[in-house]
């Protein structure tokens, strides 16, 4: 099937707009130390927002012709593409939404290999290390509000979820918008636009003109979840790990709405933060919930955070199901609990320096076949250790769904193989099997073919 596509030279709106000739030269070298390919497939990510597919590979493979140069003039820089999805441009002119996304992946892939990838500034092997390293990403895109209470909310849940779920997150974020909270989400569809769509009809009302819509992503997912047209911020970050510490860096709630695989590997993430002893008194807001039709969602995850986790795990968030007004409400009175006790730490509004995460929960991990076999997934350990291996499990299934490499490997080399205890497998194969049983895997429509494999 043919694909329509245009060619153009782009002028940047309102991003970096300068670059030196090495930078330049980076950008255009295809050799495996070179930026091209990383630069070029999140471009087109970022061209194809609006296009509905469920992986990367199918995208990389729709448009093979794709190229982007940067051409370097004597007042600044302007980007020239190739074989570019036409959707992304009107009357033969970029749209700008599109093209500010598109500055900020380059932004984002200079900063991050200039700054941080190959400066001694940062010491990526440490935990202190990496998440000062976060925090000068998120500081270099601009998107902190040092001079505002808190009123952040980051929202998790799938992008392949049913129109009535969809309705839901849109209403949660009409809820939360009338009350003046701004948005986070992975910038994709879905659960991730829909609270944002939402929060926009909500700031309206109450005549907010500066609401943040600010969607926060990494190279592997983005060409599944590119951003939608409602991102107002975008921030690429190099791998998984740094994405996720990002997000609960800078949230001051969290709400969770129904999802697959990848919503239980940011749940697990935080849990497993929240688990560690030393961030045990700090107030965290994190609300699942969904419509009455999502139910037995939150059930078999509820069920299976009890069965590996244990109780103390379920205490650190609130369920709610089909109460928009009640949700908004209650991340209301959590954020002010979250502001009291920051105000009284002397802790930043802006980004929660105060929560410790562990070194296992920031090393990125490469979901190869030998990685997965060797995760850990047993009782015989703490329990926010386990949460992590628990993580980087759903992180490898995410991978064989969705990611280009991860595609790629699965149909070289077979399934991903997960072994562990038949205490720990049996319940998370009965999550699994329920994920797919309700579509939750891919996007309507279409059949699902497992990546993974459940050994015991």
């Amino acid at each position: 099937m043919k694909h329509e596509t245009i060619d153009a030279r782009i002028t940047p709106e309102g991003n970096l707009d300068v670059l030196s000739k090495m930078e330049v030269n980076r950008l255009l070298d295809t050799s495996k130390g070179g930026l091209y390919k990383l630069f070029r497939n999140c471009s087109l990510a970022v061209l194809s927002s609006g296009i509905e597919l469920d992986d990367g590979k199918e995208l990389f493979e729709r448009y093979k012709s794709f190229d982007i140069r940067v051409i370097q003039e004597e007042r600044g820089v302007k980007l020239e593409v190739k074989g570019a999805p036409a959707s992304a441009f009107v009357d033969g002119k970029l749209i700008r939404g599109i093209n500010e996304h598109l500055f900020a992946v380059l932004r984002d892939i200079i900063f991050i290999s200039d700054e941080i990838n190959d400066s001694r500034k940062f010491d990526l092997g440490s935990s202190d290390g990496i998440t000062n390293a976060v925090f000068h990403i998120l500081r270099n895109a601009d998107i902190m509000r040092p001079v505002k209470n808190p009123h952040l909310v980051v929202c998790w849940g799938g992008h392949s979820i049913i129109p009535v779920e969809y309705d839901y997150s849109k209403e949660v974020g009409y809820q939360m918008g009338l009350r003046g909270m701004d948005i986070c989400t992975g910038c994709g569809q879905g659960a991730m636009k829909g609270p944002m769509k939402g929060a926009t009809i909500g700031h309206a009302k109450q005549r907010i003109a500066e609401g943040q819509y600010l969607g926060i992503s990494e190279p592997g997912i983005i060409a599944a979840e590119p951003p939608n047209p409602i991102v107002n911020d975008l921030v690429i970050l190099p791998d998984i790990e740094k994405r996720l510490e990002a997000f609960v860096r800078i949230a001051h709630a969290v709400v969770v709405f129904p999802g697959g695989a990848g919503t239980a590997e940011e749940i697990f993430y935080l849990l497993g933060i929240l688990l560690c002893p030393d961030n045990a008194n700090l107030p965290f807001p994190l609300i699942f919930t969904g419509p009455r039709k999502s139910k037995a969602f939150f059930d078999q995850v509820h069920q299976f955070i009890g069965e590996t986790l244990g109780e103390e795990a379920q205490r650190r968030y609130k369920i709610i199901i089909g109460d928009p007004a009640s949700v908004a409400r209650e991340v209301q009175a959590g954020i002010k609990q979250v502001r009291e006790f920051r105000k009284a730490t002397d802790d930043a509004y802006y980004f929660n320096w105060l929560l410790r995460i562990e070194p296992e929960f920031q090393r990125p991990f490469i979901p190869t076949h030998e990685n997965t076999r060797g995760l850990e997934l047993s009782k015989d350990q703490d329990r926010h250790l386990l949460a992590a291996n628990l993580r980087r499990a759903f992180s490898a299934i995410v991978s064989g769904n969705v990611k280009d490499e991860g595609i790629r490997a699965v149909e070289r080399y077979g399934h991903f193989e997960i072994r562990g205890d038949a205490g720990i497998l049996d319940p998370m194969d009965s999550l699994l099997s329920s994920f797919v049983a309700q579509r939750r895997m891919k996007l309507p429509g279409t059949k699902y073919i497992p990546s993974y494999r459940i050994v015991k």
